[in-house]
């Protein structure tokens, strides 16, 4: 089996209330494909500039990810910087330099273009549809997006999520986009577009699986101490998408665990700055906390 991802590449400056970071590793496709890869073969299809460290291009590598799509261009890397408030769940985006993503083209290489599960990160639209239109047939679509598309490219939005099987949102952007503010009944609206499953993130708080044949609610894993929430969004996307393409099945059943060990990734990638969590994890950590996970959700009825 096989995961493909289209998305940023990117270096990032993290301000929290108790620390920073300066060029720190970051962009949806990066999170993704190491989270992604404790599961699966992962390949990845993104952009990066001169300025963009080797160090960053060796994780990818001992990672096992598959950087064939990976475009190394004149100019520098896509950069973000950021600064969280006290409470970690609310942050301001200080700067955002496009540099070479903003010419960025995808190109699908051949080897790439049979593929179980492709994964949209929150990228242009645009872009998203142009990746549609290269990779033929692939088994599952599942697509994140963010508040700016729904702002500003909606009509091209809503097309790749008629072509979605599986959608990733967070609370404030379904919201933002159905109009609707209870989630259970914004997800169920968004299930009429196309895709077949609705998942609704809600960052620290879990998050809502919603389908034809009802909801599923798991909890976020506690975790003491949040150094660094950032890529969270999409560590949990890796974890979701890692786990469904290694046991190679969506159903109702792996659905849910693919929501509990999506959140469990996610719960290490919070306690470092950047991806510095998941250079050290290991999959028997992951399995350990799945477990604690599935304990401290379970209850006896009388």
């Amino acid at each position: 089996m096989s995961i493909l991802v289209v998305g940023s590449v990117a270096l990032d400056t993290i301000e929290t209330p108790f620390a920073k970071r300066e060029d720190a590793l970051g962009g949806s496709a990066m999170y993704f494909s190491i989270g992604a890869s404790f599961f699966s073969d992962v390949r990845l299809v993104g952009v990066v500039g001169t300025d963009f460290p080797e160090d960053a291009i060796a994780l990818l590598r001992k990672h096992n990810v598959d950087i064939t799509g990976l475009q190394q261009v004149e100019g520098k890397t896509f950069r973000w910087s950021g600064r969280y408030h006290m409470d970690m769940n609310r942050r301001d985006t200080l700067d955002t330099q496009l540099n070479v993503l903003e010419e960025f083209s995808p190109v699908i290489p051949d080897t790439y273009q049979s593929t179980d599960f492709l994964f949209l990160a929150n990228i242009h639209p645009t872009l998203q549809l142009d990746v549609l239109s290269q990779v033929p047939e692939p088994e599952y679509v599942i697509t994140d997006t963010m508040n700016l598309w729904i702002d500003t490219t909606l009509d091209d939005l809503w097309k790749v999520i008629k072509q979605t099987d599986i959608m990733l949102m967070s609370d404030s952007e379904i919201r933002q986009l159905t109009g609707e503010t209870n989630l259970l009944i914004a997800g169920k609206q968004l299930l009429e577009k196309g895709p077949g499953y609705v998942i609704i993130k809600k960052g620290e708080h879990g998050a809502m699986l919603v389908d034809a044949e009802g909801v599923f609610f798991a909890p976020g894993f506690p975790v003491e101490d949040i150094v660094d929430p950032t890529g969270a969004g999409d560590v949990f996307a890796a974890g979701l998408v890692g786990y469904l393409d290694k046991v190679g099945a969506v159903t109702d059943k792996t659905l849910r665990q693919a929501v509990i060990y999506g959140s469990t990734l996610a719960s290490f990638n919070v306690e470092d700055f950047s991806l510095d969590r998941l250079k050290t994890l290991t999959m028997g950590e992951i399995k350990e906390r799945y477990r604690m996970f599935k304990q401290i959700t379970q209850f006896e009825s009388e």
